[in-house]
């Protein structure tokens, strides 16, 4: 009997008929019925990915097996509709999971993947070296758990995060939990929601001034809120943020309504949906975030255009039906409160307990994190801790945006039990929230667009700082490491004290890992600030390098200035040399170290360019423009440090006509050196045909540069002037990475033919 049959009864009809029409599509795709686009979309709308599969080993250094496990079943051939098994996301909304949804995420992993379920920066679960065809069961499994697949992926509303600490923290104005639940079920496969250019997120937050939630950076955000109603009682309600994301250039989110009642959540969600969808870019996936939207217009019109479409909109039931169960909403404990003395414990349990657990506001109840590095739980683990938790805490669990497993309402008095049970399968890592809990993307191991090891280096340095955990003074503990392989954001580098993002160099003829660097965030008030962005460091010299600023940080520092306040105060000026330091690569004649990435014995390196190459000088040439470039755009940087943001903001457009030079004069140098014939060559040259556009340059940085070329009438701000540096920033390195694959292909063309053996 198969699992359709098997499941039959256990599916909701809706959410059955669903996966039928996927599964119908698998199959006429197999049969060149589908249109590949069409399929593709059908597949993200699924939650199922392609990824980057077999790239030599799995950096974190442990999965071997996994892979090993992930190829034990190659009964169907070559893939035919992914290059190789894929990835498969699932939505936690809030994420809520219980004990019953943890053991059947653990048998999925076991039989369809590699034996992890791996936790994300959005409360999602992944699942990595799927088959495409077990897609449509794996689905059917998670629906009879109540989970869902469907818009976790495309150009849809993903899933809903929200505080995972919502109803047992002491500073909310009250439990967003019911709300975001609320918003996910009314959004989910909505009219209005379907027609989107690209992914719109959304996040709750119980109270304005923590971190938990970071409403600032995403399409649409709620910040519960009270007032006194108009019968003097308590009227719940929200601030309503949006147009705030990350990516490349990060855009704060702007205050949409200072309070909406909790009655007008959901028509408010629905006409921001319907604004964004009416004139939201469609054509270009560069500009089709409602960030842009939001900034192109101001949040005044926006406000004006979401305020007139309301009153517009058919009354729907589903806009209110669900308040009547609010008040009912509760998350009821397993067993009575009680309190633990302080000193209780071994001393493993004490130190476990200082930096993983925290007091509910409920008396006698703690929340306590369970850390998972890199975010990852074996399935074994994951099945372990269903019964755990369903046995200590009555199967309260959430997972959280720092890729972790918070366990709800443990009475005091069984944290040792909760302890003795985590250290018996190997969760008891204490260190949760710290410098030593560093949050990563998948980076270079399953991720197509990742460009360095983010997991390799997280992992290195979770397990240096780990080993030195005890001599670290506190406030270089206290810290937060973010990376991400690639300046797409997965790991939300720029709201981490230090934050990293994967780039590479050319040096000695072969390419050498760098991650950028990012600093001075601040995460308080929902991501108030994001870090500025610096120069890059060689991957292998990222450990010396926090080393060094961590340690002038606490020589330096003021007293009671916090890292990111101490990060302003240097400025770029103040840490450039620092940089500089840290900067250089020797050849490899000298030190071959640096030419390899994290947890990766390959060279990370293209072949290298003889001296017989035809463009040899002008490369060189070249090479010189960007460097120029990049040194121009620290300058723009110093420039909006010293309060000139005019200056800084002509700075950074001269440093991307710069860098647009340099590639367009190492094929004609006999353009005319001004920015208006230089412009028009780039365009004809690198971005209509292509050349430009690549996984490390999408069309929206050559972008960046034309639209600041053509704004004759430039209205400068320091709002402005900071986001043309990021995209300054994104531009130059795109044209680094242009730059590697000209040269690739100049060293391909000049290299001898092949002597042909068939007739010898």
């Amino acid at each position: 009997m198969n699992w359709n049959d098997r499941l039959a009864v256990r599916l909701p009809e809706a959410m059955a008929r669903e996966i039928d029409q996927y599964q119908q599509q698998i199959e006429l795709k197999k049969q060149g019925k589908v249109d590949d686009k069409l399929f593709q979309e059908a597949r993200l709308r699924r939650g199922a990915y392609g990824q980057r599969y077999d790239n030599g080993q799995r950096h974190d250094g442990v999965a071997q097996r996994d892979l090993d496990y992930a190829r034990k079943d190659l009964r169907k051939g070559p893939e035919t509709l992914w290059d190789a098994p894929g990835m498969q996301r699932i939505k936690l909304p809030f994420g809520g999971v219980n004990p019953e949804q943890m053991e059947a995420l653990a048998d999925l992993a076991e039989e369809y993947s590699d034996a992890v379920c791996h936790v994300t920066t959005r409360q999602d679960i992944q699942l990595h070296y799927v088959h495409i065809e077990d897609t449509p069961d794996l689905m059917r499994r998670l629906a009879a758990v109540g989970i869902t697949t469907r818009e976790a992926c495309g150009n849809s509303v993903r899933n809903i995060t929200g505080c995972p600490k919502a109803g047992c923290c002491g500073t909310e104005a009250f439990d967003v939990t019911p709300y975001a639940q609320a918003c996910m079920r009314f959004l989910l496969g909505h009219r209005d929601t379907q027609d989107f250019g690209r992914k719109f997120k959304v996040a709750f937050s119980g109270c304005a001034a923590e971190g938990c939630a970071y409403t600032g950076f995403h399409d649409l955000g709620y910040i519960a809120k009270t007032r006194q109603g108009p019968d003097g009682g308590i009227e719940r309600g929200f601030s309503v943020y949006v147009g705030g994301g990350l990516g490349p250039v990060p855009y704060q989110a702007s205050l949409l309504s200072e309070f909406t009642p909790e009655a007008e959540m959901l028509p408010i969600a629905q006409a921001v949906s319907r604004i964004y969808a009416r004139h939201g870019e469609k054509k270009n996936r560069g500009r089709a975030r409602i960030k842009f939207l939001v900034a192109n217009w101001g949040i005044e019109k926006f406000r004006a255009e979401v305020e007139a479409e309301r009153p517009k909109m058919p009354h729907e039931e589903a806009w209110t039906a669900w308040l009547k169960d609010v008040p009912a909403w509760e998350e009821k404990p397993l067993r009575p409160g009680a309190t633990l003395p302080a000193d209780a414990g071994d001393a493993a349990f004490r130190e476990w307990r200082a930096t993983n657990v925290r007091p509910q506001r409920q008396p006698g109840y703690a929340i306590a994190t369970i850390k998972l590095p890199l975010g990852d739980i074996s399935s074994w683990q994951m099945r372990q801790l269903a019964d755990i938790s369903r046995r200590i805490n009555g199967g309260h669990a959430r997972t959280t945006i720092e890729q972790n497993i918070l366990l709800r309402w443990v009475a005091e008095a069984d944290l040792p039990e909760l302890h003795r049970e985590l250290q018996r399968i190997g969760l008891a890592e204490s260190g949760a929230n710290t410098i030593e809990d560093v949050v990563s993307c998948p980076g270079t191991d399953t991720c197509k667009l990742g460009i360095a090891s983010s997991r390799g280096l997280a992992a290195t340095l979770s397990e240096d700082f780990k080993a030195r955990a005890h001599t670290l003074n506190p406030a270089i503990r206290d810290l937060r490491i973010h990376v991400s392989g690639c300046f797409n954001s997965c790991s939300q580098h720029q709201i981490a004290d230090i934050g990293f993002y994967g780039v590479s160099r050319k040096i000695d003829n072969a390419l050498v890992p760098h991650f950028r660097v990012v600093l001075g965030a601040h995460r308080d008030h929902n991501a108030r600030e994001f870090g500025q962005t610096f120069g890059p460091v060689p991957s292998k010299r990222i450990p010396e390098f926090i080393d060094r600023l961590t340690n002038r940080y606490l020589a330096e520092r003021n007293p009671e200035e916090g890292f990111s306040d101490f990060i302003q105060r240097l400025g770029k000026k103040g840490v450039k040399p620092l940089l500089d330091e840290f900067g250089q690569v020797p050849p490899r004649a000298v030190d071959r170290t640096l030419y390899s990435d994290w947890r990766d014995p390959r060279e990370f390196s293209v072949a290298d360019i003889g001296t017989g190459e035809c463009a040899g000088a002008v490369v060189s040439t070249t090479e010189f423009d960007l460097q120029a470039a990049e040194q121009m755009h620290y300058e723009a940087q110093v420039h909006l440090d010293d309060g000139d943001f005019r200056k800084a903001d002509d700075t950074a457009y001269a440093a991307m006509v710069l860098a647009a030079k340099g590639l367009v004069y190492a094929e004609d140098p006999d353009v005319p050196d001004n920015p208006d014939a230089i412009v028009a060559a780039f365009r004809a040259r690198f971005h209509e045909t292509g050349r430009f556009l690549a996984r490390n340059a999408p069309t929206r940085f050559a972008e960046y540069l034309f639209r600041r070329h053509e704004d004759k009438t430039r209205n400068y701000s320091v709002e402005a002037a900071r986001r043309l540096l990021e995209e300054t920033q994104h531009f130059v390195e795109a044209a680094y990475a242009c730059y590697v694959r000209m040269s690739e292909q100049q060293a391909e063309s000049a290299a001898p033919a092949a002597t042909s053996t068939d007739n010898v």
